[in-house]
């Protein structure tokens, strides 16, 4: 094996131990979104990403790539969203075709009562990762990126 191939492999690894990472998380905060308040990962994402707004509002295709899914997939959320009450569709008046998404009060109460729950969470799977030796690198890398920056 040449030194190309070692690199490859190690970038494969790498890559491998980031998407058991991911998969370890997304398992534990979907599981406490369920039990707390029959959301999905996915449906939290869209709520949080909106309720950081400022009483602003996102068009389809940020929400798309805030949780990387499709434009149809999105607008499918959206839906299921709109229906339980949680944000609602407003059109563009600069570009008819456009449309924006936001919380209603309702999406705003929710996601405010669920975002503790969503860190606590996060914070209880890192803890656990942490203590497997293959991820703790990258759970120090995660907190690494957290700390503030010197100017």
């Amino acid at each position: 094996m040449g030194i190309e191939d070692t690199a490859v492999e190690v970038r494969a690894q790498g890559w491998r131990t980031l998407a058991a990472l991911h998969a370890a998380i997304e398992t534990d905060l979907e599981r406490a979104l369920q039990r707390e308040a029959d959301l999905s990962v996915v449906e939290y994402t869209v709520l949080d990403a909106l309720g950081r707004q400022d009483g602003w509002h996102m068009r389809m295709q940020q929400l798309a790539r805030a949780t990387a899914l499709s434009s149809s997939a999105t607008t499918r959320l959206v839906n299921r969203l709109e229906d339980r009450g949680l944000l609602t569709r407003i059109l563009c008046l600069d570009d008819r075709r456009g449309i924006y998404t936001e919380l209603t009060a309702l999406g705003h109460e929710l996601v405010e009562k669920v975002r503790p729950i969503h860190d606590a969470a996060l914070e209880q799977s890192l803890d656990a990762a942490q203590r497997v030796p293959e991820l703790a690198p990258l759970v120090d890398a995660l907190h690494r990126t957290s700390e503030p920056q010197p100017a």
